[in-house]
């Protein structure tokens, strides 16, 4: 039995990330067939069943930054899972604006899987791709940024990445732009809609 995860369903091989626990219920609504709860300890939400085509998928919460999302994946990676997408949010540090999405290729010095990451851009067309800086902490317009180029900004992805590498999981990432220095923050309503178009993509590549 994994160290944080108590799993009460089945485990899928595929998984979706996402940090907050409303989102993966939101998630597992959207694209799941009468979804179970397959995690509730810690607060970490998960939940597994059939997709419309009737795929099995995990969609499991990893809580906020990067150490916390590196021990859920671990215990998912011990619990079977061999492919992942994160589905997470970010601030622009560029052009992208409030709502938009964006393929990870880098995070830091860390890169996804290949084909999963191509996959999404292919199942994406309108997403912005590029690198991005995962920090240790809440980005600020004012915080200094490491010294490499950057199209946004966020606290998990590199970590995942990096863990992901160690365990032999797939892993890509598809971000939803929340934040702009000039902009504002997206609302909840623009924001779920964005969600819902990132998880049907990971949910068709997986």
């Amino acid at each position: 039995m994994p160290a944080r995860l108590r799993p009460t369903a089945p485990i899928a091989a595929e998984a979706i990330l996402v940090g907050d626990p409303g989102r993966a219920l939101m998630l597992a609504q959207e694209l799941l067939v009468e979804p179970k709860m397959s995690n509730h300890a810690r607060g970490l939400w998960g939940y597994t069943g059939a997709t419309e085509m009737g795929h099995q998928l995990t969609i499991q919460s990893t809580g906020m930054g990067g150490p916390s999302a590196s021990v859920v994946l671990a215990d998912l990676a011990e619990l079977g899972v061999r492919r992942a997408v994160r589905i997470g949010t970010c601030a622009s540090l560029g052009e992208l604006g409030l709502g938009d999405l964006l393929v990870v290729e880098k995070a830091n010095e860390r890169t996804p899987d290949p084909a999963l990451t191509a996959a999404l851009e292919s199942a994406l067309p309108e997403a912005g791709k590029g690198p991005i800086a995962s920090l240790d902490s809440l980005y600020r317009p004012e915080r200094e940024l490491p010294s490499i180029q950057a199209e946004a900004a966020d606290m998990q992805t590199a970590a995942l990445l990096a863990t992901a590498a160690e365990l032999g999981v797939a892993a890509a990432a598809v971000l939803v732009v929340t934040e702009k220095s000039d902009s504002g923050q997206l609302r909840d309503d623009d924001f779920e809609a964005a969600a819902k178009r990132a998880g049907h993509a990971a949910a068709a590549v997986l």
